[in-house]
């Protein structure tokens, strides 16, 4: 066994610490794990450009876990769910509804969430338009041409549709004039900023990703509506995975908020540990959602 690799039992006895309640078997031996480990990666904002800003984690994975690491995406979030339900992929990064239907029908296990920039364990859904579209409320947008981002989004589908359903008490087909799903964050917000989209849900995570990357600016919209505060995006495994092998990987992440350049590259503050039940406060609104869709 290579010195990087041994390196798993001073991350398992971290992580012992941390999940002690989801990691019974932690001290299973390591010659059990694969060769190589592959990471998933749902399309927030293109398929290369995600997995270029994984890269500093990739490599901290590979050097702290010993293992060699292929991060890979999909053409939408469906596509990382069938992955990781096929066990073409052992370890995804996900939304937290995606998250919802990959614990269901993919054997997915959360390990640890995202803490957005101000160290908060989540981050906002936002809704926008061009900054000089004269659209400036949601009264505004009715009879507009609106975007989601994908049905298995959180920010860019499942809680705007409570918004619609539940506060507004309107039909999105009915209220906008033409509604559109755009396949990604990066997607919703270049298409507004150039005015194909005049309105978009997204979030303020891959707003800031997108002003990182000098694509778009905070200045280039109008905030139409900001959620509370979504549990942060889980980074998962398959739970038939090695105890060890998901222990070690929950201790990786939580070694990583040492790498300021690393998260500074992510767009995020580090991670914290989480579990299954950090999102049955999405499943209430999947649940909420579809029961509001029916009474209309």
């Amino acid at each position: 066994m290579n010195r990087a690799r041994k390196t798993y039992v001073k991350v398992a006895i971290l992580v012992l610490a941390l999940c002690a309640a989801f990691c019974p078997g932690a001290w299973a031996d390591p010659g059990l794990w694969p060769e190589v480990v592959r990471l998933g990666l749902i399309p927030t904002e293109g398929g290369a450009d995600i997995v270029k800003r994984f890269q500093p984690l990739i490599d901290h994975l590979e050097k702290t876990l010993g293992v060699k690491v292929e991060a890979q995406s999909a053409s939408d979030y469906a596509g990382v769910i069938t992955a990781m339900a096929h066990k073409h992929i052992d370890f995804a990064y996900l939304g937290p509804k995606s998250y919802t239907e990959a614990a269901e029908k993919a054997n997915a296990q959360a390990v640890a969430l995202e803490r957005n920039k101000r160290g908060e364990p989540g981050y906002y859904g936002v809704i926008i338009s061009r900054k000089d579209s004269g659209i400036k409320t949601l009264e505004d947008a009715r009879g507009r041409v609106f975007a989601f981002t994908d049905p298995n989004s959180t920010s860019g589908y499942l809680v705007p549709n409570v918004l619609f359903y539940r506060d507004l008490k309107v039909d999105p087909k009915k209220y906008f004039k033409e509604v559109k799903f755009s396949g990604s964050h990066g997607a919703s917000i270049l298409a507004v900023k150039n005015g194909s989209i005049e309105v978009a849900a997204t979030n303020n995570i891959d707003l800031d990703r997108m002003a990182e990357k000098g694509q778009a600016s905070w200045d280039d919209f109008n905030i139409l509506w900001k959620s509370e505060l979504i549990p942060g995006s889980p980074m998962c495994v398959r739970a038939d995975l090695p105890e060890s092998l998901k222990a070690a990987f929950a201790g990786a992440l939580m070694m990583f908020n040492a790498n300021k350049q690393g998260l500074e590259k992510l767009q995020i503050g580090g991670y914290l540990p989480a579990d299954d039940t950090t999102y049955d406060v999405i499943r209430y609104l999947k649940q909420l959602k579809k029961q509001l869709a029916q009474a209309s």
